[in-house]
């Protein structure tokens, strides 16, 4: 495998502390041995690989589910549990330049059909994945960013549908949101989830479907063959007419050739408090369940969640090594304790981190690859994969079976082009890391 991080960011220890494997017993499939014969090979048993396994079933194909380890286990199982509008991490002006106004706004109409597909499945298949908070809100960290609120909900208003609610500074504390902040913007579009309930339930669904799951059953090789391909495990050989490359920040840059230098594997890290107390959530004044995120570089998210334990999130990290995680857990608690300093006691139970991928024109890829026939992949949701990458599983679903009616958005169609630098392309982060560090965002 050909991969652009150390190896200490593919292991286990990333994730050794990671809260959400504690709160519901995760599926640890067979490991694929022997010839196994499918009509669709997927490679991913995360959102996205999980979401078009289970579609492709429900509609009567033989599908078979690889993962490298286990349902769930890269960035699936350990996000901030974020079901939002998203995907994208380009400007409406950088979308509106390379794409045109009506893809633009065709886009916005897919990341809210991408929210519902998640509410759907979760409620159609009757997951109990602990979701609360109306919509996602947006916390102004500065004073001009609170000044921008207005036009951006002009804005929500006329690509999404809905009318967001604007808090005023002064109002902040009497919604339980007491904080470094000087305003905040909700659009009521999204829930928080527990990731790992909603991903397990995805692999739940789809082997009651009939699909079947493997684990520790990672793809070492794709050899094309007439009628289809095979792909070689340490135990197994698996022959397909179709394949699915689903592995997004996790993926190889030679599973297949063509993925090389078109995503860019990020980190994010997390940390989880111990359950706190009435007494201590009002000592800092935050008591609201919304999740919440602000418009930093370094983007912050957050929620206190219904146990009352917070969830606290930040992108950044580029060691990717035992001592670079240690750095992390010091600075994302650091950026906590600065914005909430009545809990600077409270204990962090977990902390962990994992990788999202972004793409060099910052938007997702949904469909065919490129000189491979009968092969389709789905990769860079910037950070918003839980709404999306399920969308773009069932879109993928969608394509194998010849189905149209679902919003496949023309954004989602250009293949990702080459990032420079190839195998080095992380050092691309370090002059803009450092430029944020500088300024303090």
């Amino acid at each position: 495998m050909s991969r652009i991080y150390p190896a200490h960011a593919y292991s286990a220890a990333p994730r050794a502390g990671c809260y959400w494997p504690e709160t519901v017993e995760m599926m640890r499939p067979p490991q694929a041995t022997g010839e196994i014969r499918a009509d669709v090979a997927v490679i991913g048993a995360g959102f996205t690989g999980l979401s078009a396994a289970l579609h492709l079933a429900e509609a009567g194909a033989n599908v078979v589910v690889l993962d490298a380890e286990s349902p769930g286990w890269g960035a699936s199982g350990r996000n901030g549990g974020f079901c939002c509008l998203g995907g994208s991490a380009a400007s409406a002006a950088a979308l509106r330049q390379s794409y045109g106004e009506a893809a633009r706004r065709e886009f916005c109409h897919a990341e809210v059909a991408a929210v519902a597909l998640a509410q759907d499945l979760i409620a159609r298949h009757g997951m109990a994945v602990d979701a609360h908070s109306e919509g996602e809100t947006l916390m102004a960290h500065t004073r001009k960013a609170a000044q921008g609120f207005e036009a951006q909900a002009r804005q929500i208003e006329t690509d999404y549908e809905v009318l967001p609610t604007l808090l005023a500074e002064s109002d902040l504390a009497e919604h339980g949101m007491r904080g470094p902040f000087f305003g905040a913007m909700t659009t009521p579009i999204g829930m928080a989830l527990n990731p790992a309930k909603y991903v397990t339930g995805l692999a739940q669904a789809a082997w009651d479907a009939g699909v079947r799951l493997f684990g520790q059953s990672r793809v070492r090789r794709i050899e094309a063959e007439a009628g289809g391909y095979t792909l070689v495990t340490e135990a197994a050989t698996v022959r397909a007419r179709r394949i699915i490359v689903a592995t997004n920040g996790y993926s190889s840059d030679d599973l297949p050739d063509w993925l090389r230098a078109r995503y860019l594997p990020t980190q994010s890290n997390v940390i989880v408090t111990r359950p706190m107390t009435e007494g201590e959530l009002a000592a800092q004044g935050w008591t609201t369940r919304q999740m919440c995120y602000d418009d930093r570089f370094f983007l912050h998210y957050f929620r206190l969640m219904p146990n009352g334990r917070m969830l606290f999130g930040m992108r950044a990290g580029l060691r990717c090594s035992p001592a670079g995680d240690a750095r992390m857990g010091r600075v994302i608690k650091g950026h906590f304790d600065r914005m909430f300093p009545a809990w600077a006691g409270v204990e962090v139970a977990h902390y962990w981190n994992g990788l999202l991928s972004i793409a060099r024109d910052r938007t997702p890829y949904t469909g065919p690859i490129p000189g491979m026939a009968n092969a389709y992949c789905a990769l860079s949701y910037h950070g918003n994969g839980v709404a999306m990458g399920s969308y773009a599983g069932a879109l993928l679903a969608d394509q194998i079976l010849g189905r149209s009616g679902r919003l496949y958005p023309e954004i989602m169609k250009r293949p990702p082009t080459r990032m420079p630098l190839g195998p080095y392309r992380r050092k691309l982060l370090w002059p803009l890391y450092g430029w944020a560090a500088l300024r303090g965002d």
